[in-house]
C-alpha cells in the first residue's frame, strides 16, 4: 500500500520533555500501525523548535479519523499535553 496522505502533529516540548514525548511515540507506535484503519508509517521528527510526528495513512479519510480515535483522544493526547509549551500544530496533507 502505498501513502496517499500525512497527517502531520508540530508541538512545541522543552528540550526536558522530549524524552517523555519520546517515549509516548514509541509506546503506540506498533498499536498504532496494527490498529488503526490506513496507517501505514509513523516517524519522529526532532528539530531544535519543536518535535513533529509525520503519519502515513492510505487516505486523507483515514488520517482524519485517526485523530478522533480512542487511541488518540485517550492514550497519545492525554500523554502528551502536559509536555507542551504551546498548543500543537496539526495539517493534513494529500499526495500529488
Amino acid at each position: 500500500m502505498k501513502v496517499k496522505a500525512y497527517l502531520e502533529i508540530t508541538m512545541k516540548i522543552d528540550e526536558a520533555n522530549r524524552p517523555a514525548a519520546a517515549k509516548v511515540y514509541t509506546d503506540y507506535r506498533g498499536s498504532f500501525l496494527k490498529e488503526i484503519n490506513g496507517a501505514l508509517t509513523k516517524d519522529l521528527l526532532i528539530r531544535d523548535e519543536d518535535v513533529q510526528v509525520l503519519h502515513g495513512f492510505d487516505s486523507a479519510e483515514h488520517a482524519a479519523a485517526y485523530l478522533e480515535s480512542d487511541m488518540f483522544k485517550n492514550d497519545v493526547f492525554v500523554g502528551l499535553k502536559p509536555l507542551w509549551s504551546d498548543d500543537p500544530c496539526v495539517r493534513i496533507y494529500t499526495v500529488a
